[in-house]
């Protein structure tokens, strides 16, 4: 594990800058348009090319040299951060740029993950892949914690630009502890065909792996549904909260390092622990944690309520996502994960990039106009949830987390599921 913590050391910094700049932005974007439309196209243009390109990185990925992708995301990552500093700087920025910048990052970002996921095969043996994936967890909602506090704090102090100088400093931690460590590549396995098999057929190769083995595809088919409902809510979170406490940076980020302290605490037992014995258990238990977590959170119309709750929800995060994580490891040749990887990446990318493209229009046209005072909902959720500003979309969150509940207990039901 020693090397790999040097790895992860490096990319935690790394996280931590590019989540103060996310900070940054939502509150920039959220202050030009207040529209959750806007915010919500954010983090779609983020995912569309994701989910176009992913199964050529995939090919990339099992073909390349894993340490030298993982090099060229963050380079490129680095350098769309200091072209939205120069256009901010000289006043030139507008949300248009932001969108290109997300969408070229989410290419590079989708060869990075992928190269990064791959890598723990190789770098550990199978009995630590739960402890690895729950330190990649560990990383996230550390920076979760580290990075709000510090933006919310920064942002009226310094302003968007001094934010993004700081996330420039962080991919030069992230590129330098990157250089120093070692990452062994899969051994390539000879094909037994006399040509190299067509390009179509490497495009289709994850998906046929995936349908040849149920319990793959099961797991699959519940991890897409969860992201679905999960994304719908996610657009949401910050619009919603912004909306319900008159803009306040503070708060949001107040609620945002309260579910990074959820994460830490998920992802240190797990990492300790090493996650449950039989792994799909902690993924239904975290998946139905996390939906009863978010129903309360969305009902929530103060820090008492929302911090506890947003703590819980992301507790559940580390123990569900390590243990899915731990599954495909375990069941996927390391010589293949690039592959087969990817064409998870593009099914549940696409099923979040579905939550996310109706989750604006549906808060901004529908549930936010329906649940002002006089409004056809207002009368009947109203007593619980509120009316005015932000009330919409705490309904619309509230229903997305019964759609991830719903998805936990479906999948106990599931005989495949629960085989894998």
């Amino acid at each position: 594990m020693q090397k790999f913590i040097q790895l992860w050391l490096g990319q935690t910094a790394s996280m931590i800058g590019s989540a103060m700049s996310g900070f940054a932005l939502t509150i920039w974007i959220w202050e030009s348009t207040s529209q959750a439309t806007a915010l919500a196209l954010l983090m779609f243009f983020t995912q569309l090319p994701r989910i176009l390109l992913a199964p050529v990185a995939g090919i990339l990925v099992d073909r390349w040299n894993r340490k030298f992708l993982m090099a060229i995301g963050d380079a490129v990552s680095a350098l769309l951060t200091l072209a939205i500093l120069l256009l901010y700087i000289s006043q030139n920025l507008q949300i248009w740029h932001i969108y290109v910048a997300a969408a070229v990052n989410g290419i590079f970002d989708q060869i990075q993950q992928l190269a990064y996921s791959a890598a723990i095969a190789t770098m550990m043996p199978e009995k630590h892949y739960s402890r690895a994936s729950s330190l990649s967890f560990l990383a996230n909602y550390g920076a979760s914690i580290i990075a709000p506090t510090l933006a919310g704090i920064l942002y009226s102090a310094i302003g968007p630009g001094g934010i993004f100088t700081i996330d420039l400093a962080t991919f030069t931690i992230a590129i330098g502890t990157l250089v120093c460590v070692k990452i062994p590549q899969p051994a390539i396995v000879p094909n037994p065909q006399p040509t190299r098999p067509h390009l179509l057929q490497e495009l289709s190769f994850g998906f046929r792996y995936i349908v040849q083995r149920p319990s793959l595809l099961a797991l699959l088919v519940s991890v897409s549904l969860f992201w679905f409902a999960h994304d719908i809510g996610a657009a949401l979170y910050s619009p919603m909260i912004l909306a319900r406490t008159g803009n306040n940076a503070r708060i949001l980020g107040t609620i945002l390092s309260a579910a990074g302290a959820g994460g830490v605490l998920g992802a240190s037992i797990v990492s300790i622990w090493g996650g449950p014995k039989r792994r799909i258990r902690g993924f239904l238990l975290g998946m139905a944690g996390a939906g009863l977590s978010k129903i309360v959170f969305a009902f929530g119309q103060a820090l008492s309520i929302w911090i506890p709750a947003q703590f819980c929800s992301s507790f559940n995060f580390p123990i569900l996502g390590s243990s899915n994580e731990a599954i495909w490891l375990a069941k996927v040749a390391p010589e293949v994960q690039g592959r087969v990887f990817a064409t998870r990446a593009v099914i549940v990318q696409l099923a979040s990039a579905i939550g996310l493209l109706i989750a604006g229009p549906l808060a901004d046209r529908v549930f936010e106009p329906a649940m002002q005072p006089g409004g056809f909902l207002a009368a009947i959720f109203g007593p619980i949830i509120g009316t005015g500003a932000g009330a919409g979309m705490a309904l619309l969150y509230a229903i997305s987390a019964l759609g991830l509940f719903l998805v936990a207990v479906g999948g106990y039901a599931c005989r495949q599921l629960r085989d894998a």
